[in-house]
């Protein structure tokens, strides 16, 4: 079975699959004559249970120990389990500190940051971990990023396409045979449309986010 294939069947992006592969969590296959990777039924089954153990929230490492036999399912959801009564206290604390703001009536600029901060870094001391959503602020310049340099393409493209229509159409005598013509017109088409693919492929990659998952473990 293809990569592609597999993309389909359990619902993980190529990029993905083969950033398991990469963390040795997975190992398919090689065909002989063209060494590219096939992938079996028993890829398949690693892969979905890659992917449960991920929704879950586990890490990398923790599902290393078990493939390698070295932890139980039992062993790492207890770990597991530790880690999410954790970040439960952690939240119920968030929780409690955005109710002291509630009181805070005034604007934002009137807002003694320093102070909270302050307050937020003995709790911290004292074993509290507050939501940093940085990360999403860096998913956004991902996708100010990705449609950005497509929509340069792309734009460029769609002049280049109607830069050689209007010279076709100005001047019908010094223009190339009709079929010649077309395969020139086709290939700033071709290539915006590619690129349009590629957008998407990105898009997905990083609702995906499996590159941020990945700094986490």
């Amino acid at each position: 079975m293809k990569i592609n294939q597999v993309e389909q069947l359990v619902g993980i992006t190529k990029k993905n699959i083969r950033f398991y592969e990469e963390q040795g969590l997975l190992n398919p296959g090689r065909n002989r004559e063209n060494g590219y990777r096939e992938y079996g039924e028993e890829d398949i089954k690693t892969l979905e249970q890659i992917k449960l153990l991920r929704k879950l929230g586990l890490p990398i490492e923790e599902i290393r120990l078990m493939q390698s036999g070295k932890a139980t399912v039992a062993d790492s959801m207890r770990r597991h389990m530790v880690t999410i009564e954790r970040e439960q206290r952690n939240l119920e604390q968030s929780a409690k500190f955005c109710e002291m703001l509630k009181g805070c009536d005034g604007r934002l600029c009137d807002l003694d940051a320093a102070q909270l901060l302050e307050k937020m870094s003995e709790m911290e001391r004292g074993g509290t971990s507050f939501r940093d959503v940085t990360r999403w602020d860096v998913k956004k310049v991902r996708y100010a990023g990705a449609f950005g340099a497509s929509g340069v393409m792309i734009l460029l493209m769609v002049g280049m396409f109607f830069f050689m229509l209007w010279g076709f159409l100005s001047e019908p005598e010094e223009a190339p045979p009709l079929v010649l013509a077309v395969i020139f017109l086709a290939v700033p088409v071709a290539v915006a449309g590619g690129v349009i693919l590629a957008l998407l492929q990105r898009i997905r990659e990083i609702r995906k986010g499996e590159a941020d998952d990945a700094k986490q473990f």
